[in-house]
């Protein structure tokens, strides 16, 4: 089992964030607090590499939704995820939230897009 944990660089275009482990409701306010200090930052734009992530919660659903209507408050920017394992990938569909977000096969993908 990988130890959670969360890492974000700026990038010349927007931040990554890469994220780590099992997030459940327990390790969900700590993505949601380093995302809002992102957002606090005035970054707007933001890559998420979900390569390393094992499970998700209802809990980072939930953060992921929030954090992507703040950014793309008054145009100014969004969230895409990248690099998303099969099985996040299937919850996703599943919760029906795939629509919502901009998925990337890989993180030079998502960052390239912008």
């Amino acid at each position: 089992m990988t130890e959670f944990s969360i890492e974000t660089q700026e990038l010349k275009r927007c931040v990554l964030v890469i994220l780590h482990g099992r997030i459940d409701s327990s390790k969900a306010p700590q993505v949601e607090a380093a995302l809002k200090e992102l957002i606090a930052a005035d970054h707007y734009r933001m890559v998420i590499d979900m390569s390393g992530v094992e499970f998700v919660s209802s809990a980072f659903l939930r953060v992921l939704i929030s954090t992507s209507k703040a950014v793309r408050r008054f145009n100014r920017g969004d969230v895409y995820l990248a690099a998303m394992p099969q099985r996040i990938r299937d919850v996703f569909d599943l919760a029906g939230l795939a629509p919502l977000f901009k998925l990337f096969d890989t993180q030079v993908e998502a960052v390239g897009s912008w």
